[in-house]
């Protein structure tokens, strides 16, 4: 597998405040509300919805939050339009960013986007411009406990569907093909298997080095910060670093 590794993203996001907590929820239900819309609010029966519920309950969101969301997307269903827009461009240093969002309003978050990027002396780009420089995965992770058999949970994540596995940074990085992700997460999970963070995600096909990692960082932060961003990817090596940013 390639060097991408979210251990260290992963060691951050434990030690988020209450209120960090509750804006992961907040991007979570507008994923449910858009997976109810398309599909229906009975997880049986609509795998997306599978997917973004096993997201949350990596994230430890409590299963009744989980359970309302559903709820709450159901009876506004007709009211439900968000839009998802991606954005690339270049970092500080021409990092490689690609942003995943859900939207109300495409000019609001045009202009937030490019603000970010602006801010931290990047700059957004055209459709395309960065995106051949990743592949898109299905990702999940597990935790290296004392008690793990590095082999015996790698011919498990093959005999269920994965595509590849390593070991790093105290956790084991699962990939799979975008399109066998739900399988292949639902055949773990009945294998008693638990992750600390799953789902479809760009990998960089290559790292670079980052000359300024506290300015990245602080650009990465602002990103998380905005309610309508939901995902960012960047071809940066970062650090790794304990506690939060």
């Amino acid at each position: 597998m390639s060097g991408h590794s979210k251990w260290a993203t992963i060691k951050r996001a434990k030690g988020k405040t209450d209120a960090a907590r509750g804006k992961a929820f907040t991007k979570i239900g507008r994923e449910i509300a858009v997976a109810v819309k398309q599909g229906g609010g009975n997880p049986a029966l609509n795998s997306k919805l599978r997917d973004i519920i096993a997201k949350a309950k990596a994230l430890n969101i409590p299963n009744d939050n989980i359970s309302r969301s559903i709820k709450k997307a159901g009876g506004e269903v007709n009211s439900i339009n968000y839009d998802t827009v991606i954005y690339e461009g270049y970092g500080p240093g021409g990092i490689a960013v690609i942003v995943e969002t859900l939207t109300d309003n495409k000019n609001r978050t045009a202009a937030d986007v490019r603000h970010i990027f602006d801010k931290f002396g990047g700059a957004m780009g055209t459709n395309g411009c960065v995106s051949y420089l990743f592949k898109t995965k299905g990702v999940m992770i597990v935790e290296k406990t004392a008690g793990s058999d590095d082999d015996a949970l790698m011919l498990l994540a093959l005999e269920c569907g994965a595509e590849d596995f390593s070991v790093s940074d105290g956790a084991y990085e699962i990939t799979c093909k975008p399109e066998d992700f739900s399988a292949v997460r639902e055949a773990l999970e009945q294998k008693g298997i638990t992750f600390l963070q799953n789902g479809i995600e760009k990998i960089p096909l290559d790292t670079v080095d980052v000359a300024d990692p506290e300015k990245f960082l602080k650009m990465l932060n602002m990103f998380d910060d905005n309610d309508d961003v939901q995902e960012v990817a960047h071809n940066a090596l970062l650090p790794e670093t304990d506690g939060e940013e």
